[in-house]
C-alpha cells in the first residue's frame, strides 16, 4: 500500500501526453481469446487493471510478449482448457466479466465470479445475462460463481435494457462467432466500445454500425490476428485539462481526438473553462477565469450525466472538483451510480461549500478556498479528482489507497512531478 504527499498551491506548465484508453484497452485484451492467432496492441497502457487482465490471460493459456514499453503481443491457445476463471483475479476489477463473451464464443462455457471494480454503487449485470440468454446460452448461480453454456450460439435480434458499455461489448464479441446475424438495439456506442469493434472487424468479423446503438453482426467461423493501436484515453485527457484550469497552469495536451471531446468541452464551458484544440492537440491557457455560466434568466444550471454522446458520468467527479473554485452555484445530477457522491465529503473537508441531497444530486456554491488534508482515494476518477484537489490546495495533503488511482492512471506522479508539481510516492 502507498500513499501521495502533494504540496499544493504550485502553478505548473508542460506538455503531457495521454496514455492509451483504459476502457478500450480491458475489452480489447479480452477479445484476443477469440483467436490462437498473435494479436499485437498497441499503446497499451501499464496500469493496474490491465496487468490484471494480462494475469487472467496468462492463466487461460495465452502467450504474453511485450514487444517494447506499450505494445504486447498476445497468443491464444489452440484449446481454452481453464474455462473457470482465477477469483482472486477477477475479483479486483470490473473488466474481468469481459471474459465471459469471448469464452462463450470460443469454448461454449464459462465460469466466473462476481466481478470486482470501484464501489461507486450497484453495476448490474443483467444486460450482459439477458444478452448471453438471446444468443442461447443459460445462466446458472453456483458455488457462488456463474455458469454459462451455450450447446451452440445463434444471432438473435436484441434490444439491450440499458445502454451498458460492457454488456454491450461482451454480447458483441460472443455474436462474432455465433450462427447467423445478431442486431443490437440500444447498444453503447462510446469511442472504447467503437474500437473495440473495430479491432474485431481487423480479425474478420463481420460488424456493421459502429459508431451508433445498432449494431449489425454477422457471425463467421473464426477469427484471425491482428494489430490494433488503443486510441488515447479521453478521460486522462479531460482530467488535465480539469488540472490545467484549476492550477491555473499553462497546459499542451497531446494525442488528442476531438471527436471524443466535444459533450466535453460544452460541460466544461459551462464552468468557465476554456481551451483551444488545434488538429490533435489541445492548449489550456493559464488565465482561467473560473465562473458558472447561468441557464436563461440567470436559472442555477444543472450538469448531468448520461450514455455516449452525453457526458460521461466517468468525469463529474472531475467537474464536481472544478466547480468548487468558480465562481457560482451549480447543481449536479448523477444519474448512473448511487455511490459516485459521497466523495464529496472529503472536498468538503479541504474546505469546498457543498450541499449533498441525495446520492444522486448535489449542490456547489463557489469560489471556495481549498486547504491542504488527509484524503482517501474511493475509485479511479474521484480519485484523481482529489489528486487535483490537492494540487491546487493551500497547504500538503495526504491521499492514501492511490492503487485506485494507478488503475487508470499510468505513472500519474512522474508525469505531475514533469510538470513542476510536488508530488511523493512513499510507503503507506
Amino acid at each position: 500500500m502507498e500513499k501521495f504527499v502533494i504540496k499544493g498551491g504550485r502553478q505548473l506548465s508542460g506538455e503531457v501526453r495521454p496514455g492509451g484508453n483504459k476502457n478500450e484497452a480491458l475489452p480489447c485484451l479480452a477479445a484476443a481469446l477469440l483467436t490462437d492467432s498473435p494479436v499485437v496492441l498497441e499503446n497499451l497502457p501499464k496500469i493496474r487493471d490491465v496487468e490484471v487482465m494480462i494475469e487472467v490471460l496468462e492463466r487461460l493459456g495465452c502467450a504474453i510478449s511485450w514487444l517494447d514499453t506499450h505494445t504486447l503481443q498476445i497468443v491464444g491457445p489452440s484449446i481454452v482448457d481453464a474455462i473457470e476463471l482465477p477469483v482472486e483475479l477477477c475479483t479486483r476489477i470490473r473488466a474481468s466479466i469481459l471474459f465471459a463473451g469471448p469464452l462463450l464464443g470460443r469454448q461454449g462455457r464459462v465460469s466466473l465470479p462476481p466481478p470486482g471494480g470501484d464501489v461507486i454503487g450497484r453495476r448490474r449485470l443483467d444486460t450482459h445475462f439477458l444478452g448471453f440468454e438471446a444468443l442461447g446460452a443459460s445462466i446458472t448461480w453456483d458455488n457462488a460463481l456463474y455458469r454459462i453454456e451455450a450447446r451452440s450460439l445463434v444471432g438473435a435480434e436484441i434490444f439491450l435494457d440499458e445502454a451498458s458499455v460492457t454488456g454491450t461489448e461482451n454480447i458483441v464479441m460472443a455474436a462474432v462467432l455465433a450462427q447467423g446475424t445478431t442486431v443490437i438495439h440500444h447498444a453503447a456506442c462510446e469511442p472504447h466500445v467503437q474500437g473495440m469493434c473495430r479491432m474485431l472487424v481487423a480479425m474478420g468479423a463481420s460488424i456493421d454500425g459502429i459508431g451508433t446503438n445498432r449494431l449489425v453482426i454477422k457471425g463467421v467461423a473464426r477469427l484471425g490476428g491482428c494489430t490494433h493501436r488503443i486510441s488515447s484515453d479521453f478521460m486522462e485527457i479531460s482530467s488535465w485539462i480539469g488540472l490545467a484550469a484549476m492550477t491555473r497552469s499553462a497546459l499542451t495536451i497531446h494525442d488528442v481526438v476531438p471527436e471524443d471531446l466535444r459533450m466535453v468541452r460544452v460541460v466544461y464551458a459551462r464552468l468557465g473553462v476554456r481551451f483551444e484544440i488545434s488538429d490533435n492537440r489541445i492548449f489550456v491557457p493559464a488565465d482561467q477565469a473560473l465562473e458558472i455560466v447561468n441557464d436563461f434568466h440567470g436559472e442555477i444550471p444543472q450538469i448531468s450525466d448520461a450514455p455516449w454522446p452525453a457526458f460521461p458520468t466517468d468525469l463529474m467527479s472531475i467537474a464536481i472538483t472544478m466547480s468548487t473554485i468558480a465562481k457560482g452555484t451549480v447543481l449536479f445530477f448523477e444519474k448512473m451510480f448511487e455511490g459516485r457522491m459521497f466523495f464529496v465529503d472529503s472536498l468538503k473537508s479541504m474546505g469546498a461549500r457543498i450541499i449533498l441531497c441525495d446520492p444522486h444530486r448535489a449542490v456547489v456554491v463557489g469560489p471556495a478556498k481549498l486547504y491542504g488534508a488527509t484524503l482517501e482515494s474511493p475509485d479511479v476518477r474521484a480519485g484523481m479528482a482529489l489528486l487535483i484537489a490537492a494540487l491546487t490546495a493551500e497547504g500538503t495533503s495526504t491521499i492514501y489507497n492511490i492503487r485506485q488511482i494507478d488503475r487508470g492512471y499510468e505513472r500519474i506522479d512522474e508525469k505531475l512531478r514533469a510538470l513542476g508539481a510536488d508530488v511523493t510516492r512513499l510507503p503507506a
